[in-house]
């Protein structure tokens, strides 16, 4: 069966660095950095984290889920790396409706501090390090309800842990997302 597994948590949690080391454990792999997505934009970008990009992140998702779906068609198990909160599941749902695809769900969620600390240091210049959007997005991934199960705390945990953590999480099942219509 092909698999998709969505890797999310706000910036800083660990989601690019665990999603290239993940792509390495299957035969045949793509690691799918949704942050591509939005530079695509040539004009009329929004900062994804402001209130009035919502129609262009619903439009950014969809793109992405469907690109995930078309490489786990070709056979490839798709690693999604990005800020894929539950409010943006359906997209993915939508786009594997009716096919033998599995879809798994990953939240990376440090704590708020360790959160903030790890995006304040990443060193590539155009990563989000600003403090109010930075919790704001850590805020968006607290209090999951429901979804919580789907919730790694990888406060303490060194980027091998992490790896560990999310293969065995994926492995046991338990991160699966049921799919309405199948």
């Amino acid at each position: 069966m092909e698999q998709i597994i969505i890797l999310t948590g706000p910036p800083g949690a660990g989601k690019s660095t665990t999603a290239r080391a993940l792509a390495q454990r299957y035969p045949r792999a793509v690691h799918l950095h949704t942050d591509d997505f939005w530079h695509f934009i040539a004009i009329g970008f929004i900062p994804p984290y402001l209130p009035a990009s919502d129609a262009q992140n619903h439009t950014v998702v969809e793109a992405t889920a469907a690109a995930a779906c078309s490489y786990a068609l070709g056979g490839f198990t798709v690693i999604v790396d990005g800020i894929v909160g539950p409010w943006m599941l359906d997209h993915y749902r939508a786009a594997v409706r009716g096919r033998s695809i599995a879809l798994d769900y990953v939240v990376l969620r440090p704590d708020r501090a360790e959160t903030l600390a790890r995006a304040q240091a990443r060193p590539t210049p155009e990563a989000l390090t600003d403090e109010e959007p930075l919790l704001a997005l850590w805020e968006q991934f607290s209090g999951l309800g429901g979804m919580e199960r789907f919730v790694l705390d990888t406060s303490s945990q060194t980027p091998a842990e992490t790896l560990d953590a999310v293969a065995g999480a994926v492995g046991s099942g338990r991160y699966r997302l049921e799919r309405e219509g199948r």
